[in-house]
């Protein structure tokens, strides 16, 4: 049984990027005690390394990658990249981001950690450290659970306990892909959040109320109006102020607590209930199922990167 099977079946659908990288901090410390070998951390040219054809992550921000090319110039490549070997050179498991930014960054070597995986294993490596991470988009998040699901026979149910995430929050990053090409293409590019992309699933014309939706300038409350409004069949303001056709009618209420619950929901990937009473005082809910969904609100909630 391989490395990645045997953890797999103690643990469901492999342990994800944080026992992935428990697994690199434990090969540092056995290099001291062993000396160099397969598995430890090791310096190897970056013209050496090339990127994994089917990786999940297709946008790459530009000013994200300066930043952190910047970050890299100046104090190195911290956490190393996990490779494997390919031909008589290395293939990146997880670590493309640091990779570019380390070329970016003008430097010769970089650290990484040569694993043996199968391709089978590097591609599910590859989803959960892109999906854990909060690297993707949301309709490349969707295309990494639809691989898992189609191609590795993994459950919802599964994929949810493997990336830390309810079981709804997948089931809704899904139907994404119901979306028309082109309103997929708008929320790759960052004009489309998440919460204006879903309001629009099952839409009669998606297309048309996404271009609304941009050139009005519309939030994910007004876009849901919207999208229930052309739904039932009822007419729809395609100019004007979006504002006073669209606006919620009075503050506060419970439609617009929902599109609340459903706006952090999408955030954190985990079920949110808002109460509130008359005095404007009320309580937000996080609903988790084990320790390790709690530990990625933490790190969410305190800016860390998972």
């Amino acid at each position: 049984m391989s490395d990645f099977a045997s953890r797999r079946a103690k643990g469901g659908l492999g342990r994800g990027l944080n026992a992935l990288l428990g697994d690199v901090a434990q090969d540092e410390r056995e290099a001291g005690e062993k000396g160099p070998a397969r598995g430890t951390v090791r310096m190897i040219p970056v013209s050496a390394i090339a990127p994994h054809p089917d990786q999940p992550r297709r946008h790459f921000d530009e000013a994200a990658l300066d930043e952190l090319a910047a970050s890299i110039a100046q104090r190195g490549v911290i956490q190393p990249i996990i490779v494997r070997p390919h031909g008589h050179d290395f293939q990146i498991v997880a670590g493309e981001r640091r990779w570019r930014a380390a070329q970016r960054a003008r430097l010769h070597e970089v650290p990484v950690v040569v694993r043996d995986y199968s391709d089978s294993e590097t591609l599910q490596i590859a989803l959960l450290e892109n999906i854990q991470r909060q690297d993707l988009n949301a309709i490349e998040e969707a295309r990494a659970y639809q691989r898992l699901l189609d191609e590795f026979g993994h459950t919802q149910e599964e994929l949810a306990r493997a990336v830390h995430k309810s079981r709804s929050h997948v089931a809704n990053l899904l139907r994404l892909l119901d979306l028309p090409p082109e309103v997929q293409a708008q929320v790759v590019e960052g004009k489309l959040a998440m919460g204006h992309a879903r309001a629009l699933v099952g839409a009669a014309d998606p297309a048309a109320l996404a271009e609304q939706v941009l050139t009005q300038g519309l939030s994910v409350r007004q876009t849901e109006k919207l999208a229930s409004q052309d739904k039932h069949g009822a007419p729809t303001s395609r100019g004007g102020s979006p504002r006073s056709a669209n606006a919620p009618a009075g503050g506060g209420g419970s439609a617009d607590i929902e599109a609340l619950e459903r706006q952090l929901a999408d955030l954190l990937g985990l079920h949110v209930t808002i109460a509130f009473n008359d005095d404007g005082r009320g309580s937000i809910t996080l609903d988790y199922s084990s320790l390790e969904q709690l530990d990625m609100v933490c790190q969410r909630l305190s800016g860390e990167r998972i």
